[in-house]
């Protein structure tokens, strides 16, 4: 017996029905759930922004970003293709900036 949209939707607005997906005690088998968006925490911060695409997580080579923002000057952040995959599994890394006007940054990025 086929059912109606309407009886559907009244069905499902009054609790009849539970959905499969509700009840799902899965293990793990699907697929991660995609990147949604990283952050950096930059010790010793004066303006700089460090932002790494999401399509970057899935590089195979190396990828450096200018973390510029609104400092005075500029650094250079890489990261290697291995931890830009740590990154896309949900781990934090820590990495170091290039070193400008005698100083550095140590950043932890991670994505969720």
């Amino acid at each position: 017996m086929a059912i109606t949209r309407k009886t559907f939707l009244i069905q499902l607005a009054s609790g009849g029905w539970v959905l499969a997906g509700s009840a799902c005690g899965g293990g793990g088998d699907g697929p991660a759930p995609p990147v949604t968006g990283c952050s950096a925490s930059i010790a010793g911060n004066h303006g700089h922004v460090l932002t790494i695409p999401s399509a970057d997580l899935n590089s195979t080579v190396d990828m450096s970003y200018d973390i510029h923002g609104t400092a005075d000057h500029t650094h250079t952040v890489t990261f290697s293709a291995a931890q830009l995959a740590q990154l896309k599994a949900g781990t934090s890394v820590s990495v170091n900036s290039t070193m400008t006007l005698a100083h550095n940054h140590a950043i932890s990025e991670r994505c969720t």
